[in-house]
C-alpha cells in the first residue's frame, strides 16, 4: 500500500475543483474508479489480500449453498432450465463448491445455466479456471444481463459493498454527510451547509429521536427491488448473505479493510477495501413492498447448522488425516461461531421468494431436505 494512492490525487482534484463530495460517491470511486478503483484491478481475497470471505474458509459453505439451491429447484416444481446466478462471485470458489455438490442430482445438474455477476477482469479470470470443466457458464456486468427464467441467485458478501448515503443530524436537521478536505489539504468528513428538506419524515421511527451528531446511512432500494421482482415475476428465490444489523437506527458503520486489519477509510482511497453494514429490515421492507415472499433473516450460524453443516464437517473429518480435521473444526468453528473472529452471529441471511413459496430450508427448524457425499476439496 503506497503513501498516497493515485486515487487519492484524483480525488482531492476533484473536490478542489467541485466542492466536497457526498460519502457515496467517495466510496463508489474508492471501489469502482475506472483506473484505480479497489474492484477493478485486484484480487482482494485469502491470506495474501485484505480479507477472507465465507467460501475461502471452507467448501463446506458452498456446497451446502448449492444443496440449498436444489431445495429451491425442487419447491419451484423442477424446471427444466434453472439459472443459477452469483453477485459478486470472489474467485469462483463458492460456485465451484456449489457445483461439485449438485453432481449428486444429475437432473438438476443437466438443467443448470450458471451466471456469474463480475465487474473485476481480475477475478473473472480467476473464476474462470476454477469453473474450467463446467458447462453453460456466462459472465455480465449486472443482474439485467442475465437471460429470463426462473434461478436461484446467490449474494454472499455482495450488498456492504453498494455505495451507502450518509446524513449527519445537526442543530438545524439532517445534512449530507461529506468527504472534503481540511485545512492541510487532507481528506476528511464533513456535511453539506444546508440541511435536507423534512428529511425527518423519511427517517425510521428508531431514527427520529437521534442526538446531534448521530449519523444514519441507507442504501437506495434499486439492487434489491432487481432481485425481488426477478424472482417475484419469473419463479426462483434470492439469498442474501452478509453482515449487517437487523432494525434501521442510526449509527456509522462507513469502515475500510486493509491486510485483514481496520483502517482509516479516508487514507490511501483506492486500496483498502471501504464497506458499510448492510440494514436488513430495509431490504425487507423492500421486498415486501414489491410482494415477494420474505423469510429471516436469522444468524448465518443457525442457517448453516439447519443445512446440516456440522453432520457434513463430521463426515469430512472421518476421511481426513488428524492435521486437516484440525482445520475442518476450526473452519467450522468460524462459519457458525461467535465472538472474535466468528461469523455466525454477526452475518445474517436472508431470502427473498416468489409470494408462493411459503418455506424455504434453514430458516425453520426443519431438517436438511438433502445432504451431499460430495469428494474432499
Amino acid at each position: 500500500m503506497t503513501e498516497t494512492s493515485p486515487l487519492q490525487s484524483e480525488l482531492k482534484k476533484l473536490i478542489k475543483s467541485s466542492g466536497p463530495m457526498p460519502v457515496w460517491r467517495y466510496m463508489e470511486m474508492c471501489l469502482t474508479h475506472p483506473q484505480h478503483g479497489y474492484y477493478i484491478s485486484r484480487d482482494p481475497l485469502g491470506r495474501e489480500g485484505d480479507f477472507t470471505t465465507a467460501p475461502e474458509v471452507s467448501q463446506m459453505f458452498g456446497e451446502l449453498l448449492g444443496l440449498w439451491a436444489a431445495s429451491v429447484w425442487k419447491a419451484i416444481g423442477s424446471p427444466p432450465v434453472l439459472r443459477l446466478i452469483e453477485l459478486g462471485p470472489g474467485r469462483g470458489t463458492m460456485m465451484a463448491d456449489a457445483l461439485r455438490a449438485l453432481r449428486v442430482l444429475p437432473p438438476l445438474y443437466q438443467a443448470l445455466s450458471v451466471h456469474l455477476v463480475e465487474i473485476n477482469p481480475v477475478l473473472r479470470e480467476k473464476q474462470k479456471a476454477a469453473l474450467s470443466g463446467v458447462r453453460n457458464v456466462a459472465w455480465h456486468d449486472g443482474i439485467d444481463d442475465v437471460p429470463d427464467g426462473p434461478a436461484v441467485i446467490l449474494a454472499n458478501e455482495y450488498f456492504d459493498v453498494l455505495p451507502v448515503h450518509q446524513v449527519v443530524k445537526r442543530e438545524t436537521g439532517w445534512h449530507e454527510r461529506t468527504v472534503e478536505l481540511d485545512v492541510n489539504g487532507k481528506l476528511a468528513f464533513g456535511a453539506a451547509a444546508e440541511p435536507m428538506p423534512r428529511f425527518e419524515v423519511l427517517l425510521p421511527p428508531l431514527v427520529r429521536a437521534a442526538p446531534v451528531g448521530a449519523v444514519f446511512e441507507w442504501r437506495p432500494d434499486g439492487e434489491i427491488m432487481k432481485l425481488a421482482s426477478r424472482v417475484r415475476d419469473q419463479d426462483g428465490a434470492a439469498l442474501i448473505i452478509d453482515y449487517g444489523h437487523l432494525r434501521s437506527d442510526a449509527g456509522d458503520t462507513f469502515q475500510a479493510i486493509a491486510r485483514h486489519s481496520f483502517t482509516d477509510p479516508l487514507k490511501n482511497p483506492g486500496q483498502a477495501d471501504v464497506t458499510a453494514h448492510v440494514d436488513f429490515q430495509a431490504l425487507v421492507r423492500a421486498a415486501e413492498d414489491l410482494g415477494a415472499a420474505v423469510h429471516g433473516p436469522v444468524p448465518q450460524g443457525e442457517f448453516l447448522k439447519r443445512l446440516g453443516i456440522e453432520t457434513r464437517a463430521v463426515g469430512l473429518m472421518a476421511k481426513a488425516t488428524p492435521e486437516v480435521s484440525e482445520d475442518i473444526a476450526g473452519a467450522l468453528k468460524r462459519l457458525i461461531g461467535g465472538g472474535r473472529g466468528g461469523m455466525g452471529s454477526m452475518f445474517k441471511v436472508l431470502a427473498v421468494s416468489e409470494p408462493r413459496l411459503t418455506s424455504l430450508v434453514g430458516f425453520n427448524d426443519e431438517e436438511p431436505a438433502a445432504r451431499a457425499d460430495t469428494d474432499d476439496a
